[in-house]
């Protein structure tokens, strides 16, 4: 049985015409840029997502971006982040002119250690930008009181989080100054193409994004601002308008696959020290604070590397995130870090392997990648 890692066809299927007919009604009005179709996902989200504000925008990438430009962060700024990440959070940092610096992750969420951050500090440092990997929250708390200690601002990025919660039931997005959101085709709520937005509960840095978003021109043609082509199509609006009434019910089909893998990871005798390990069980029902939306499903395991050629050889999906921490990446050579100096981040860059955690995933195809894990290892 061939398993795909993620399998976009399944989720289509039982939405198709409410999909064709939102994308219909867009053609049908012709109205394709900032349309009403993106200001109702705009207050939709932002709303899921306990904040304020919503802007809708071209790309989580892109997210990004105009939210660091909007907090007006460039040269001579050093930015604080995880080098274990897709690499639009240090990218961004870098094209606004600021200077990332990298502190190390935790070794079993993988998320940015706040315990790391405080030594990272210097008088250039001016923003904290946690990563909330694989769909589970940063420790946030520490972070926010050493932001608070030293005048920093927080840029959470959220890209493959919406949804997520921390301790008291706060949503990834909204608990720091600004968060960001990936509508990327794969993650849990995506678009039919590339999309992003922005949310926060600071009315003026909504009104600075939405300023930078239209090239930093209000009215039409007359520009305070150097901004950039930043906004979401109104179609892909239409698209997310019709999945997001479906997320919660996709998160909970995707928690209870990360428990059916639990189970037959344990069935297979293939948890506790060796040779699998799983990422931390936490859903909504459980006593752990940290509520996960497993946009991905990490283990981590020796001869990873093997082990995903073997995987490909019993056509079962699996992806490495990600094989190069961002420090060590050839553009940022001139940064000076060397092997060794974030280990823990180098070690998961080693041993992190995604397998497939989609909603519609059944049992059967679960039990066909547990087993060819297990075969693999006993070789």
């Amino acid at each position: 049985m061939s398993v795909p890692l993620l399998d976009l066809n399944a989720q289509h299927e039982p939405i198709r015409k409410d999909i064709l007919a939102a994308i219909e009604r867009v053609i049908d009005k012709n109205s394709y840029i900032l349309g009403e179709e993106v200001k109702i996902l705009e207050e939709r989200v932002a709303a899921y997502c306990q904040a304020r504000c919503g802007i809708g925008v071209s790309s989580g990438t892109d997210a990004l971006l105009v939210s660091l430009m909007a907090l007006g962060l460039g040269p001579d700024d050093e930015v604080i982040t995880t080098p274990l990440s897709f690499f639009a959070t240090a990218g961004c940092i870098t094209r606004v002119g600021a200077t990332p610096v990298f502190v190390d992750v935790e070794p079993d969420t993988l998320n940015l250690d706040p315990q790391k951050i405080q030594a990272a500090i210097t008088p250039r440092t001016r923003a904290i930008v946690p990563v909330h990997l694989y769909g589970q929250c940063a420790d946030m708390d520490p972070i926010l009181e050493i932001a608070a200690e030293h005048e920093l601002v927080v840029i959470e990025d959220a890209a493959q989080a919406i949804g997520a919660e921390y301790k008291d039931r706060r949503r990834a997005g909204s608990i720091g100054n600004i968060g960001c959101l990936s509508f990327f085709p794969s993650k849990n709520l995506g678009a039919l193409g590339d999309g992003g937005m922005v949310v926060t509960n600071d009315e003026a840095l909504a009104d600075r994004v939405r300023l930078l978003r239209t090239q930093g021109g209000r009215p039409k043609y007359y520009h305070q601002a150097v901004g950039g082509n930043f906004r979401l199509d109104t179609l892909q609006a239409s698209v997310l308008n019709v999945k997001l009434s479906y997320l919660d019910q996709w998160t909970s089909m995707r928690q209870q696959n990360a428990m059916r893998y639990e189970q037959l990871f344990t069935q297979y005798q293939l948890t506790g020290n060796d040779p699998v390990h799983l990422p931390p069980a936490v859903y909504r029902d459980s006593q752990v604070p940290h509520y996960h939306i497993y946009n991905q499903f990490i283990i981590r395991v020796p001869k990873r590397d093997a082990l995903r050629e073997f995987l490909k050889e019993q056509k079962i999906g699996a992806e490495i995130y990600y094989p190069v921490p961002l420090h060590l990446q050839e553009c940022y050579a001139s940064l000076g870090y060397v092997p060794g100096d974030l280990p823990q981040a180098e070690k998961a860059c080693q041993e992190n392997l995604g397998i497939p955690i989609y909603p519609e995933l059944t049992l059967d195809q679960q039990e066909t990648v547990v087993r060819a894990i297990a075969e693999f290892f006993d070789r």
